[in-house]
């Protein structure tokens, strides 16, 4: 079994990279990735040589000013890659105000932290005009905003290219719903190509971050329509989540809400109260949001669902023991796949001098 260190040396690089490879199938299937989509490592190294510093050194600033920052940036990353791919399409704003971008979309209206990657791009539009895409500074940002909360560092292809169009109406789908059930969460990875395993090892990209009551109100008082709490809710754990969220005045809950909904919401509730995944604070990538679901203590609908499924199950159960080796080997292989979905590169699409616009000719 691989061990990684956190010393980000040329060393360390090729072990992350060997042991994404577990098997001569994955290191075929990693080499066939690469090829098809002329991505590269070290993309910039001759054309902004800092670019990937900028990133780190504005993450670790805007992570010092916002916690919250890591896992709002992850959640943009999913919400970018799962509908056409890792495009930056996800920070397109509408230009005639027709209210047809993506983020209008009702499963991304709680999308935060669009902003964050606008002050890393215009660090380095400074430092290199033109050459860094959107796409590529969302997953480094992500990347390096997991790392700096204690999760692992993995290498990333870059040479990644920018969307011209936001996809409004795919929006609608293929983005998973925090009161779906097992079947449907396993099937819309399926779709991606993620295995029950992988899907499992990307939402443990749960442990950070926070989220608001207004999400979970409907499990613990009117789930589903019933008027009663949720019935797979633990007791004690429906107890605290009523104490902490206790909140008489009804707020509507989005049906939509994505599994990656760990952003502050602009809704308001008692106290304006937020939630980790965990009882506990909750602010650093562990393994705690795999022992919380095992206890039957899954913040989300959709988190306790993984206990459904005999295989998904199982992967909860060999995150939550141990040492950890096993989620972080994981979480660097689905990452690295996640980032690579869907891709533009060479001539296509562009270069966008703006995230929030298309260049215009």
């Amino acid at each position: 079994m691989c061990h990684l260190t956190e010393s980000f040396t040329l060393g360390v690089l090729m072990v992350a990279v060997f042991c994404v490879s577990k098997t001569m199938d994955q290191s075929v299937s990693l080499q066939k990735t690469r090829k098809s989509t002329n991505l590269q490592y070290g993309f910039y190294r001759k054309k902004c040589e800092k670019a990937e510093h900028i990133v780190l050194s504005t993450m670790r600033k805007l992570t010092s000013e916002n916690s919250e920052t890591p896992a709002l940036l992850l959640r943009l990353v999913f919400h970018d890659c799962f509908i056409r791919g890792c495009d930056a399409s996800i920070l397109l704003k509408d230009p005639t105000n027709a209210g047809q971008s993506e983020t209008e979309a009702t499963p991304n209206l709680t999308l935060k932290g669009l902003e964050m990657i606008d002050i890393i791009k215009q660090k380095l539009e400074n430092e290199c005009p033109g050459t860094v895409s959107c796409a590529d500074i969302l997953v480094l940002a992500a990347r390096d905003g997991i790392t700096l909360m204690g999760g692992p560092f993995y290498p990333l292809l870059t040479g990644r290219r920018d969307s011209t169009e936001s996809f409004y109406g795919d929006s609608f789908q293929g983005i998973p719903s925090s009161e779906d059930e097992i079947r449907n969460i396993v099937g819309i990875f399926k779709r991606k190509g993620f295995s029950k395993r992988e899907t499992v090892a990307l939402l443990g990209g749960h442990s950070i971050g926070s989220i608001n009551c207004s999400i979970i109100q409907h499990r613990v008082e009117n789930f589903r329509g019933t008027g009663k709490p949720d019935d797979t809710l633990d007791d004690d754990w429906l107890k605290q989540l009523t104490s902490k969220c206790n909140n008489k005045q009804r707020h509507s809950s989005q049906s939509s809400s994505s599994l990656l909904e760990k952003s502050k919401n602009n809704r308001k509730t008692k106290s304006n109260q937020k939630l980790s995944s965990s009882i506990p604070m909750g602010i650093m990538f562990d393994l705690h949001y795999f022992q919380d679901v095992l206890r039957g203590r899954g913040l989300l609908f959709s988190d306790q669902q993984l206990m459904k499924d005999p295989t998904t199950a199982d992967a909860v159960r060999n995150y939550a023991s141990g040492d950890g080796s096993d989620f972080r080997i994981d979480f660097i292989q689905v990452m690295a796949k996640l980032s690579n979905l869907g891709v533009l590169t060479g001539s296509q699409g562009q270069v966008r001098i703006n995230c929030s616009k298309v260049n215009r000719t």
